[in-house]
């Protein structure tokens, strides 16, 4: 069996096909609803021009005047899905930074070119075949990019090849990540960020730190002493030989305000902890490590030692020869499944992961680029019109990624009618829900609205660009889809009027009846939405 071609999974029936450039819905027409709408240099696109169309016309205007918004470009659109016309848009063909709705196209593109039932491998492979117990040669551990590989699943792969038979290996322990290539932060995106849980380095081989699947990194946990001078106890999480910890911090005095940080230097691995964590206080976060591959090597190879599995020679990396002998192999759940936490919780590594994955699939090129042609080619085939999409990455955490309110609302219309739509509208962050695998970056938001347990949307922000994408059940009973994509304001992310315009969507009728008020937007003030869904930056989502 070859190691290098191993069984990787098999879509269940061929996610791709082509089909025209048929849509539903986008009836044109040119009949301005209220002056409110042309001021904002909206253009109605809907035939009806009922009573409840242009109220929700002239609200939508209204609330995308606010004084937040001065001097930003916003592209906007809504769409009923069950009568097929536009109930209202603007500039929506104006290319925007996406923030995180970019992960909109790649989810859409990965299920399409990947298949729901994809799975992720990770092998160990043995250069010699091990007779009597003992590896002569090297042993190798081969991944494929899986996200979901955790401390615990990497201890029962060492557990397998244990029980395997082989007790010694002669040679060295190697990590084969050569089904990505090898750049792992794009020069696109912020140096800055790099330290941070999401902006972490991408590799094949890469070690998922907790159960959000936050890969490439490490959990750093403290906890101060009793009385101000003390050491801090510091500790990183999963740690291994080839980091290292300066733990320089000591406990501050009670009721003082916390100093502490840890930090790693750029290119290493060399963790220093430093400043003063008040008395009693625990401190915990995540950090990124340098080079995701080897992390993962020598995690791996301290559950062989573990579970008594000898390696005589180095840890490194290398690549598994065609004839290398299979010992243990573990795959990840689906990708039907792993969209929850990927897009609940907006999850830039798992994006990144799958656009690559993507290129690998269908080019042979585990490359940003392959990836992204291969995801480009998926949309089209759907219907979505990519001539001003440009991406660089998949998650949207760089601001050269552009997109339009339009090619937005394709995915979000074309995937309709896809076999995998019902898992994929599932996996968008639901408002108000307090379980945050389900309402994801939108726990916090819209509660106590008509939009909580209703709108099923993206999120997303970085510095001057945010947006909300996704779809509602309107009080009439249309099913509506709508996205909002606000670059260029000055200050904090608009959030509140996105929110305000969701929470309108899901009050909208045609009819004005009495079981719906329409709000006056000159009276409605925009919901409150706290920062703490964050994505990208510590000041936002992404």
């Amino acid at each position: 069996m070859s190691i290098r071609n191993p069984p990787y999974p098999v879509r269940a029936a061929a996610p791709r096909r082509a089909r025209g450039a048929a849509r539903l819905g986008s009836a044109a027409v040119a009949v301005t609803a209220a002056a409110a709408i042309a001021a904002a240099g909206a253009a109605p696109a809907a035939a009806d021009t009922a009573t409840g169309v242009a109220d929700l016309r002239a609200d939508l205007a209204a609330l995308l005047a606010d004084p937040a918004l001065e001097g930003a470009t916003s592209g906007v659109i809504v769409t009923s899905l069950t009568r097929g016309d536009v109930l209202y848009r603007s500039e929506p063909r104006t290319q925007v930074v996406p923030a995180s709705n970019a992960k909109l196209l790649t989810s859409a593109a990965a299920l399409e070119v990947l298949g729901a039932d994809y799975r992720f491998t990770t092998s160990v492979a043995a250069g010699e075949d091990p007779g009597d117990g003992v590896v002569d040669g090297d042993l190798y551990l081969v991944g494929t990019g899986d996200p979901t590989l955790t401390p615990e699943a990497v201890d029962q792969l060492a557990a397998e090849v244990a029980a395997s038979g082989v007790t010694e290996v002669t040679g060295d322990l190697l990590a084969d990540d050569t089904w990505f290539d090898s750049e792992r932060y794009l020069p696109e995106w912020d140096p800055t960020d790099a330290p941070y849980y999401y902006a972490a380095q991408i590799s094949a081989l890469t070690v998922a730190a907790n159960t959000d699947y936050d890969t490439g990194v490490v959990n750093v946990d403290a906890q101060a002493g009793g009385a101000a001078g003390d050491p801090v106890d510091v500790a990183l999480e999963p740690m291994t030989d080839n980091l290292s910890l300066d733990n320089r911090a000591e406990t501050g005095a009670s009721g003082s305000t916390s100093t502490f940080g840890v930090s790693r230097a750029d290119g290493t691995n060399a963790f220093t902890a430093d400043g003063a964590l008040p008395v009693e206080q625990t401190y915990s976060t995540l950090r990124t490590v340098h080079e995701p591959t080897d992390h993962a090597a020598h995690l791996f190879a301290a559950a062989l030692a573990e579970h008594g599995v000898k390696v005589s020679g180095e840890v490194g990396r290398g690549a598994a020869p065609e004839s290398a002998d299979p010992v243990a192999e573990r795959s990840s759940m689906p990708l039907s499944e792993l969209l929850t936490p990927f897009m609940k919780l907006s999850n830039n590594p798992h994006a990144e992961i799958l656009m690559k994955a993507m290129g690998r699939e269908e080019s042979g090129e585990g490359t940003w680029a392959a990836g992204i042609d291969a995801a480009t080619e998926a949309l089209e085939d759907m219907g979505v019109n990519t001539r001003k999409v440009e991406l660089v990455d998949g998650s949207g955490l760089s601001h050269s990624d552009r997109v339009t309110a339009q090619a937005v609302m394709d995915v979000l219309e074309e995937a309709r009618v896809e076999p995998w739509f019902g898992v994929w509208r599932d996996s968008l962050p639901l408002a108000g829900h307090p379980d945050r695998l389900v309402g994801g970056t939108l726990t916090s938001r819209m509660r106590d609205t008509p939009a909580e347990g209703n709108v099923q949307a993206k999120t997303g922000s970085l510095t001057g660009a945010s947006a909300l994408s996704g779809y509602v059940t309107a009080a009439g009973g249309e099913e509506l889809a709508f996205t909002v994509i606000n670059n260029g304001y000055a200050g904090a992310a608009p959030r509140g009027v996105q929110d305000a315009i969701a929470v309108r969507l899901a009050e909208f009728t045609r009819d004005r009846t009495a079981d719906v008020v329409r709000p006056l937007a000159a009276e409605r003030t925009s919901p409150s939405a706290p920062d703490a869904d964050l994505e990208c930056t510590w000041a936002g989502t992404c």
